[in-house]
């Protein structure tokens, strides 16, 4: 396969989110829900809640393995954005391949949601809160020779 998403392991799991083995064998890899669906839902692991004005920083408990020319990109889901002015901090996540088991987290991705609306935003565990989709890069040609150093934000720090 040239791309897919896999749980972070137990031992990430417990310093990331929680010390529960039942928690981490119930929660379920992104999945597209229909067969012309673009994105891939990313589930709630547990219920959350937002409050107006309120950033919080949701784990999925996901990482993804895929190809050196593509990306995935996180979306906050449609409905979200439309119907309760929630969004994503940094309005799209750009995750590249190399992301995937760095030393920092194992590749744990996150996403960090804002309540902009004026009502409590909540979201039950097994539901979605975000999508991911996969897209080739096309790039000028040139070559790089740098190495990611470790997890978010790590492309701008040096060796």
């Amino acid at each position: 396969m040239d791309r897919y998403f896999e749980k972070i392991s137990f031992d990430q799991f417990k310093k990331d989110i929680k010390d529960d083995i039942n928690l981490y064998n119930e929660y379920k890899l992104p999945a597209r829900k229909t067969r012309t669906s673009v994105g891939y839902d990313f589930l709630a692991i547990e219920d959350f809640s937002i409050n107006p004005g309120e950033i919080k920083k949701i784990p999925t408990g996901i990482k993804a393995k895929f190809l050196d020319d593509e990306g995935l990109f996180i979306y906050v889901r449609s409905s979200m954005g439309f119907k309760y002015n929630v969004r994503l901090c940094n309005q799209v996540g750009i995750i590249e391949s190399d992301y995937y088991n760095n030393i920092d987290n194992e590749g744990h991705m996150w996403v960090a949601l804002q309540n902009e609306g004026d009502k409590v935003f909540t979201c039950k565990k097994g539901e979605g809160f975000a999508q991911g989709i996969f897209q080739k890069i096309l790039t000028c040609g040139e070559e790089v020779d740098t190495v990611r150093v470790g997890g978010i934000g790590s492309t701008t720090k040096e060796d």
